[in-house]
């Protein structure tokens, strides 16, 4: 009977680790990063943007590119009046009724180094009367080649291609940034979890030798070797075990519904953490470190694109005090009764303006648009000078942050193990009537309180190293730079 009982247990067991599999994930910090990466809102957040971005960058280029469109009316219906003037100065009305077609197919390039706009065109029109014999009319361009030049104003193209290289750099470097704080999240919940599921431990633990040590008083009690006093601590360390109890079950429910919501599982899963171990990181250089951070983080780029715009609203401003432009078209023409005899005869067809536009009097209103960008440049400058000292002043601090917290760990580590043997030692000496219940209260205070700080310390540790990684977009454990392959992300 017992060898058939064993038999059906043994049977049994894959079907019931199998049941609490699907429920239960053992998970450790790298696998809740790589899933946040994947998984988390914010890693989709910082796919977007860098989508956003790319075609902002792809837009820009394309713009670059010679433009081939066609406009056209197909067909216009006119029937109306309109006011004629007679030889002798005076005016009467006509009567309008005919239709027409037109069709233009251009190639537009922009030309960057002078901010112009050369277009090649070949356009034709047709135009019939209603009334009357209602004849009709063909005008061919076969070709036009024109220029529009503006000879003062800023060149708006120029100083695109200063800006908008250095903006799609920023964003490629924001994106990565970002994947990195999105790590940061992660370990924050997932730590979080952890603590929590250590205090939840902590009060299982202290609510059995609560219950164990509220026993042995109560037979010490029946034996008269200790108070009525101390039976009734013991009892009240019992009920604040209980209580504590659930409310370290309650917060791991809610930390635990946090991580799973932030990685996007089911809400069925139970997460087991598991305590992380440092990373095999040396000491970090603060020279070494602000030179990465210079070369790599979005900051220098942002820096320089504001700086960048900043003088382009100066060159903006400075360019609507005066404005010239130059308009110039050569080309040919014809005309006739049929389409092939509009192409036949071609006779020159030549347009040059020169339009210019000087304010003789505003009233300062220009000039002072001048200065007011003048000094809102000045304010940027400002601005990033003090951007600047706090961003090598954050990453000193960093530096030492990390460079002192693997000692703390280490001390924390060295605390939490003395602090345990020290309750377990106290509770046989207890059991044994050596130590009163204060030393033993103080000593499971302490225990409980030494092991939230190694978690504690552990968790600033990580957190500490992935944000130098954030700054710097540097793997300072494999001595790499961290990289993407930014055509996947942006095609998936």
């Amino acid at each position: 009977m017992l060898r058939y009982i064993i038999s059906v247990i043994l049977s049994s067991l894959p079907i019931l680790c199998t049941a609490a599999s699907a429920d239960t994930l053992i998970m450790s910090l790298d696998e809740a990063i790589m899933l946040a990466r994947s998984n988390s809102l914010d890693a989709s957040v910082a796919v977007n943007e860098l989508r956003t971005a790319y075609w902002q960058w792809r837009s820009f280029k394309a713009n670059r590119l010679p433009e081939l469109s066609f406009s056209g009316t197909i067909p216009s219906y006119t029937k109306n009046y309109s006011s004629y003037q007679l030889d002798d100065g005076s005016y009467t009305f006509v009567r309008n009724n005919y239709i027409g077609l037109n069709g233009k197919l251009s190639v537009n390039q922009i030309i960057p180094f002078t901010g112009g706009t050369l277009s090649l065109e070949t356009s034709a029109d047709y135009l019939r009367t209603l009334s009357g014999e209602g004849d009709g009319r063909f005008m061919s361009v076969p070709v036009a080649l024109t220029l529009n030049q503006p000879v003062f104003g800023v060149n708006t193209f120029r100083w695109e291609n200063k800006i908008e290289p250095i903006r799609y750099r920023e964003a490629q470097a924001a994106f990565l940034q970002a994947s990195e704080e999105v790590a940061m999240t992660a370990i924050s919940a997932y730590f979080q979890l952890l603590m929590a599921d250590s205090d939840l431990n902590i009060a299982r633990q202290n609510h059995d030798n609560s219950r164990r040590l509220y026993e042995v008083a109560e037979a010490k009690r029946r034996m008269g070797q200790i108070s009525k006093n101390d039976l009734l601590q013991m009892e009240l360390n019992l009920l604040e075990a209980e209580s504590a109890l659930t409310e370290a079950e309650s917060a791991l429910n809610e930390k635990m519904f946090a991580l799973r919501s932030f990685l996007d599982l089911d809400g069925n899963v139970r997460i087991i953490p598991a305590l992380p171990a440092m990373v095999s990181a040396p000491e970090v250089d603060y020279a070494d470190v602000l030179d990465k951070a210079l070369e790599r983080n979005k900051f220098s780029r942002n820096i320089r694109r504001r700086q960048l715009e900043a003088d382009y609203e100066v060159a903006q401003a400075k360019g609507q005090l005066r404005q010239i432009t130059l308009f110039a078209q050569i080309g040919f023409t014809g005309t006739d009764s049929r389409f092939d005899g509009a192409y036949n005869r071609l006779r020159d067809n030549q347009v040059v303006e020169l339009g210019v536009k000087i304010p003789l009097v505003d009233w300062g209103k220009r000039r002072g648009q001048v200065k007011v960008a003048q000094s809102n440049r000045d304010v940027v400058e400002a601005r990033l000078r003090r951007e600047s000292l706090d961003f090598k002043q954050d990453i000193f601090i960093l530096t030492e942050r990390f460079n002192n917290q693997k000692k703390q760990v280490e001390l924390a580590a060295a605390a939490d193990g003395i602090a345990l043997r020290r309750y377990d030692a106290n509770i046989q000496t207890y059991i044994l009537g050596k130590i009163s219940t204060l030393d033993l209260n103080d000593s499971q205070v302490k225990k409980d309180e030494a092991r939230s700080e190694y978690i504690r310390q552990l968790y600033l540790y990580w957190f500490y190293y992935y944000q130098l990684r954030s700054l710097t977009l540097w793997d300072f454990e494999h001595s790499t730079g961290i990289e993407a392959d930014f055509s996947s992300l942006i095609s998936r």
